[in-house]
């Protein structure tokens, strides 16, 4: 029973670090990624805009299996965990054999070796201490870092460059398990909500996908926010003026605008979407007294009360932007500033010899039966309108970017190494041929990039022969011998 259970958790390790397995739950990660990039997400997506996009069917199905918010369902953490285990079962069936490769390289080639490497070559020396000398600055210049390996019958030369290339794919698998982490654990510890905001309004909870609220250590304040349109009317950027305040204190300020969100303390505010709230910011009026005095500009915001002389004061009660009249009331026919009215609220105190202030209802325009205009100590006239704007804010907390982005970081030094650096090795060692002539032997290989490597090792050679045809005796002849394994 024992044998039989531990046969099968190897054959299912041997499973989860073939390269197969690996490359086919990749390519389920990167369409699932992929799908949650097409399909509307929640929060980040109004819940009336996902009713217009799918049917009611399509889109109970789609927050039935998760689709709606692809990278908090529980399949895709568990996604990524097979990945990521599979990258840990391959990394660890093959890094002994890497780290043995590294930590200990050949250096002495033996004759069977010798024969067998694809780009050697055999040249006639005289002296093997100078034929060595000249193939170690040949190697020098060349970047192989040569180095004198001595044994008990033999000594010869062996460089190489670039050893450390030789766990680049260990390298991009490790990026590969940060940015996997990262997206484990915001999936299990993250969260996304949304928050609408007006002008001047603050709110310390956000609105989660399930619809449930969640309060933050903070309060978010909006200060401002506006739209940029090009020349044909058509939006630019969307920008918000946010506040952080802490225990009544401004704590941080800044103007956001897509992608460049503001982040404290974990938590991130996108810039999402921005509109018209269907009610009043501000309105612009003139009062003219009916002493004859000189008229006055001001503004005034809902429920708002602004002095106009010592004895009296104005407030704004109510505004509908499109209004109309019927068995005896003021209605608003829609939310659209088609035919808008004002209500004020005059209260002047001199009437009653300021004991207490008497209230006259005036509206603009003037509608019979509920106006008092005739009353007010002032003439209003409406000059402009400002409409008040929603800013929509994308909040989200993902605890586990830092390891996202460490592994981007990673993965970028990695493939570095994999694409700009060679794993390239020379030797050099005197030997005697069949007919007992002595002979230098070169030899060298790559670990990619061979046709590349071939010609350099080419001109090595060449280099070499040429630097000992100038180093011997005068007369004396150095013949080239051919190269062999070409």
């Amino acid at each position: 029973m024992a044998a039989a259970v531990h046969s099968v958790a190897r054959k299912t390790w041997q499973t989860l670090g073939a390269i197969k397995t690996g490359v086919i739950l990749l390519i389920l990660v990167v369409i699932i990624s992929a799908a949650g990039t097409v399909i509307l997400q929640r929060p980040a997506t109004d819940a009336d805009e996902m009713q217009r996009a799918y049917s009611p069917q399509v889109l109970r199905l789609l927050d039935g299996v998760g689709l709606t918010d692809v990278f908090h369902a529980w399949w895709f953490v568990l996604l990524l965990s097979l990945v990521s285990l599979s990258i840990i079962a391959a990394s660890v069936q093959r890094f002994p054999n890497a780290w043995r490769f590294f930590s200990r390289p050949y250096k002495s080639p033996d004759e069977s070796f010798c024969k067998a490497l694809p780009n050697h070559a055999l040249i006639p020396i005289k002296d093997e201490e100078a034929a060595l000398s000249v193939a170690e600055r040949v190697f020098q210049k060349a970047g192989f870092s040569p180095e004198r390996i001595v044994r008990e019958h033999s000594f010869s030369l062996f460089g190489e460059r670039s050893r450390f290339s030789e766990l680049a794919v260990h390298i991009v698998h490790a990026s590969l398990l940060l940015i996997f982490l990262g997206g484990i654990v915001d999936a299990l510890y993250g969260w996304r909500a949304f928050v609408t905001l007006t002008r001047g309004q603050q709110s310390s909870q956000v609105q989660t996908q399930n619809g449930s609220e969640r309060n933050l250590p903070f309060a978010i304040r909006c200060d401002g926010a506006g739209q940029e349109n090009y020349t044909d009317g058509t939006p630019k950027r969307w920008w918000s003026d946010l506040t952080i305040l802490e225990n009544g204190q401004a704590i941080v300020h800044k103007q956001i605008v897509v992608n460049d969100p503001l982040v404290y303390r974990g938590v991130r505010f996108y810039q999402a979407s921005y509109g018209k709230t269907g009610k009043i910011d501000k309105v612009l009026l003139s009062a003219t007294p009916r002493d004859g005095r000189a008229p006055k500009d001001f503004t005034i915001g809902l429920d708002e009360t602004v002095p106009l002389d010592p004895d009296t004061t104005v407030r704004l009660a109510e505004f509908i932007p499109d209004y109309v009249v019927g068995d005896g009331q003021i209605y608003a026919r829609s939310s659209d500033l088609e035919n808008p009215a004002a209500h004020l609220v005059v209260e002047n105190k001199s009437h009653n010899g300021g004991k207490s202030p008497q209230a006259v209802n005036v509206w603009l325009p003037p509608i019979p039966g509920f106006e008092q205009n005739a009353s007010s100590p002032y003439i209003f006239e409406g000059k402009d309108v400002q409409m008040a704007y929603f800013t929509g804010l994308d909040v989200s907390h993902e605890p586990g970017q830092w390891s996202v982005w460490a592994g981007v970081l990673v993965m970028g030094f990695g493939l570095a190494v994999v694409f700009y650096f060679v794993h390239a090795r020379v030797w050099a060692v005197p030997v005697r041929d069949a007919r007992g002539k002595l002979t230098l032997w070169i030899g060298g290989t790559a670990n990619k990039n061979k046709d590349v490597f071939e010609q350099r090792f080419r001109k090595l050679v060449e280099q070499i022969e040429s630097e000992l045809k100038t180093s011997s005796k005068p007369g004396a002849e150095a013949p080239v011998a051919s190269l062999a394994g070409k």
